[in-house]
């Protein structure tokens, strides 16, 4: 897919996204939803260490995006919706994408980080966890210390050759557990 293709879509979805989020949900939507526990099992590589508190859980759907380099599929970005993981109506309420970054739909928030421990799962993106690396705003995702990938679903690179600047998306959905300094 072309970058101009690829710019059309993704900013067509985020203006579908955003339109539907400030029509359907309010940060108080959000924050009320957050459960205490994330509900997945979590490999012992992906605990969070001890003095951080869970303060949200969200679902997420999209898609693992991989450019051709040098003949092989390597990842160029993730691209996905994010809703509270209790939420049947599955209202918008953050994206995630390169950085990697998560950007809040309802306040504006939103936190950076970078993977410091995987743990592998069988014909599945691995599971991560990922620690903070900086934070703005005073929404959702200020002061994330953590943020745990559990769940995992698809999202694997093809196996086969590339050439040129080829790009594949690849469907994947996970859970998103973030974490916040206990206080």
């Amino acid at each position: 897919m072309n970058l101009a293709k690829r710019l059309v879509l993704t900013t067509a979805a985020l203006a579908a996204v955003t339109a539907g989020t400030l029509s359907s949900a309010t940060a108080d939507q959000a924050a009320a939803s957050q459960p205490t526990r994330v509900g997945a099992d979590v490999p012992a590589a992906l605990k969070v260490p001890d003095g951080n508190r869970l303060t949200g859980v969200f679902a997420a759907e999209g898609v693992q995006v991989y450019t051709c380099t040098d003949g092989a599929w390597k990842l160029l970005e993730p691209a996905a919706t994010l809703w509270a993981k209790k939420d049947h109506s599955r209202r918008p309420v953050a994206l995630h994408s390169r950085g990697p970054v998560w950007v809040s739909t309802v306040d504006g928030s939103a936190v950076n980080a970078t993977a410091v421990a995987n743990s592998p799962k069988t014909g599945t993106i691995p599971e991560l966890l990922l620690k903070s690396t900086a934070t703005r705003g005073s929404g959702v995702f200020a002061d994330v210390s953590y943020i745990q990938r559990l769940d995992t679903r698809g999202g694997v690179a093809p196996t086969t050759a590339c050439t040129g600047t080829d790009q594949v998306s690849v469907g994947y959905s996970a859970t998103y557990a973030f974490y916040k300094p206990a206080k």
